[in-house]
């Protein structure tokens, strides 16, 4: 079940991202010739109007077939004789409503909780080096580690896994103000935790408080916003080498590890919850993903978007946008070719687990 449920939360994130082409082309008077909901062959139609609407049967994902939309129409509604600005809402336009629908999940996923731990400093262990007139104090809340903000309480182990050594630049809120607290010796101690095992701690706990409602709706965007920079974050480090391609996961790799956090959730409502906000990262990563300026992607068609509204202002000759979708032609092969590849590592992986 939490395999299905897992299949059926991708595919509702495809199909919302076509739903927002979809509306977006609509609104900008460019004809969509078939909007259809899931793949495959069609097992239900009805023409409204100059749309299609069709189910299929493989219930994955969906699509917006607008027409001229790899160029080739004459068609005054067709998606390139539509404004440069109307197309530019169109192509982002499918990344927003992932962007919308992620926050959303991420609402539904944090609304029953009745605690929530936030960034504040509650109490010092004893043996806390951290504490002082120089150091932390209790009521600071953390606003940045080393340049990068804290949007929830877990950015702060996250964060300072990321540099090497114990000194960091830390700034707090303190009082109403900002306080900087520059090369700060953040020292983890060893001590024994309540099982009677050996455990690294900095020596202070953090606050846990009964949220009101906008608190957690105040919680779900942190962790939406949160979700766009650790996808940042992984990018830096594919580029500097820190990650490879072993490190990268497909959709069969999330669709199993979604089961396994689904199968040791302590009750199916918890399974629920936890894949939900699965779904919700999942939504912020589409978003973010779609939005790199990639051929194939939307925002590679963004980029060529304004680079040949950019070349026909200046020359002023339309450019063929055949030859763009050659490039996206191409793309499109080179990332199913990367999504082959990674899907059968996470098969390998599988089995070999």
């Amino acid at each position: 079940m939490a395999i299905i449920f897992a299949i059926l939360i991708f595919s509702l994130l495809i199909f919302v991202h076509e739903l927002g082409h979809f509306l977006a082309a609509k609104a900008s008077g460019v004809r969509v010739n078939e909007f259809s909901m899931f793949m495959g062959p069609t097992i239900f139609k009805k023409q409204v109007g100059e749309t299609l609407y069709s189910i299929r049967c493989i219930p994955i994902g969906g699509f917006c077939a607008m027409e001229g939309e790899d160029g080739g129409s004459d068609d005054p509604k067709s998606f390139h004789k539509a404004a440069w600005w109307k197309r530019l809402i169109i192509l982002v336009a499918g990344a927003a409503m992932n962007f919308i629908i992620g926050f959303l999940l991420f609402v539904i996923v944090f609304m029953p909780s009745e605690q929530i731990a936030v960034p504040v400093i509650d109490s010092f262990e004893s043996f806390s080096t951290l504490d002082g007139e120089n150091g932390l104090q209790v009521g600071d809340e953390f606003l940045e580690i080393d340049g990068e903000k804290i949007y929830v309480q877990s950015d702060f182990s996250l964060i300072l896994s990321l540099n090497e050594g114990d000194i960091h630049d830390v700034v707090v809120l303190r009082d109403g103000k900002k306080v900087h607290l520059d090369d700060l010796k953040m020292e983890l101690h060893t001590v024994k935790d309540e099982q009677g095992n050996d455990v690294q701690r900095y020596g202070f706990s953090f606050s846990v408080i009964e949220p009101t409602f906008m608190e957690k709706v105040g919680y779900a965007w942190g962790n939406t916003i949160d979700s766009v920079r650790n996808i940042r974050l992984s990018l830096q480090m594919l580029l500097t080498g820190k990650a490879g391609l072993g490190d990268m996961t497909g959709v069969v790799g999330v669709v199993d590890l979604m089961s396994d956090v689904a199968d040791q959730s302590q009750s199916a409502w918890l399974a629920v919850l936890n894949m939900l906000w699965f779904g919700g990262f999942l939504a912020v990563n589409l978003a973010v993903m779609n939005l790199l300026p990639l051929p194939a992607l939307d925002d590679g068609r963004v980029a060529g978007l304004l680079l040949t509204t950019l070349v026909e202002k200046i020359t002023r000759k339309k450019i063929d946008p055949k030859y763009e979708g050659y490039i996206h032609g191409v793309g499109m092969i080179l990332l199913f070719a990367l999504m082959a590849v990674i899907m059968f590592k996470d098969i390998i992986f599988i089995f070999k687990g």
